[in-house]
């Protein structure tokens, strides 16, 4: 048995232990068993939690919005357990991330995030890594195994394939679709830019309400989070991921190459694991819908249990699974 398969076991056998316990409660925040740093990465400097052994194969997981590196606090000592170096980052408008320059567009769109993921990895000298993520996280994930598949061993995607295109979103979708995009659509005039800066932390938690109807966070696990809002960069991310989606922002025309390619959805050719809660309250893809984009080995899997959108937080334990489960296909 090499020294990886070794990991692989006895972390496999560390979850299994874990999830024996006794099921858990309302969420409430606990201080994560991580180390917090900060490294230069291209037009960032990215802040980020790590935890594991350092020669451990590389793990990266990212947050989505309203959220934040907790979304893993329980995903990732059982991911270290199992001899894996996990990495968090704070994504772009988050946490400790800052912009280099005080000039730079203060971008969202898609590629700008997947390009932060490469500049993490050169700056942390990583070639591979297994990249797992949900909502904004999920995409970037995809992104990065779609366009540099050398760079992602597996992906770990909660609601699967959720690449994009501008032109794609100009086409109208049906009423009751529509509807759940009702923040984007606020968004996308002043008032509602004006709202999210004035009413981020009150916006954040109905969001979080919304999407995830059975999760009974506490007051102390959304506050956490919520700390990560006061960037000072937040909002203006924020409002120019949405506005760009809907082609009423530029974006930068360095990404245009790679948004052309993303524009021809191209399939993911990684081994990939797709989760889905079973009481998602945000609006994703149908799994039967985004089945013929991973070419590679797949799994897709249903977590149960009035599981909503914030997947790692909700079922740690089942998202750690599944990282576990791509690191051996």
């Amino acid at each position: 048995m090499s020294e990886h398969d070794r990991r692989d076991f006895l972390g496999l056998a560390a979850l299994v232990a874990v999830s024996a316990g006794v099921a858990p409660g309302p969420a409430s925040a606990a201080t994560p068993d991580w180390s917090l740093r900060e490294i230069d990465a291209w037009d960032l400097r990215i802040a980020f939690a790590e935890t594991g052994p350092a020669d451990g194969d590389p793990v990266i997981l990212l947050h989505g919005w309203p959220y934040d590196i907790h979304s893993f606090a329980e995903v990732a000592p059982i991911l270290a357990a199992a001899g894996k170096r996990v990495i968090v980052p704070y994504l772009r408008g988050y946490g400790g991330t800052r912009f280099r320059s005080a000039s730079a567009l203060r971008n969202g769109q898609q590629t700008a995030l997947a390009v932060d993921v490469i500049a993490l990895m050169q700056a942390l000298a990583i070639d591979r890594a297994v990249i797992g993520g949900f909502d904004w996280g999920a995409r970037t994930a995809d992104i990065v195994a779609a366009l540099w598949p050398e760079r992602c061993k597996a992906l770990v995607s909660v609601s699967g394939y959720l690449i994009g295109s501008r032109e794609a979103n100009c086409a109208p979708l049906p009423p009751e679709a529509e509807y759940q995009w009702w923040y984007q659509y606020y968004f996308a005039t002043e008032r509602g830019a004006e709202g999210y800066r004035r009413n981020t932390q009150a916006f954040a938690r109905l969001i979080w309400k919304l999407a995830s109807p059975d999760w009974a966070f506490d007051g102390p696990t959304f506050e956490r989070s919520a700390a990560a809002f006061e960037n000072p960069d937040h909002a203006a991310v924020v409002i120019h991921n949405y506005r760009w989606r809907l082609g009423l922002a530029e974006g930068e025309a360095r990404y245009d190459d790679l948004e052309r390619r993303l524009a021809a959805l191209p399939a993911i050719s990684v081994p990939t694991i797709t989760l889905e809660g079973d009481a998602n309250g945000a609006p994703h893809p149908d799994p039967v819908a985004y089945r013929g984009k991973f070419t590679g080995r797949y799994e897709h899997r249903l977590i149960r249990g009035g599981i909503g959108h914030n997947l790692p937080q909700e079922a740690p334990h089942d998202f750690a699974e599944g990282v576990l489960a791509a690191t051996t296909f």
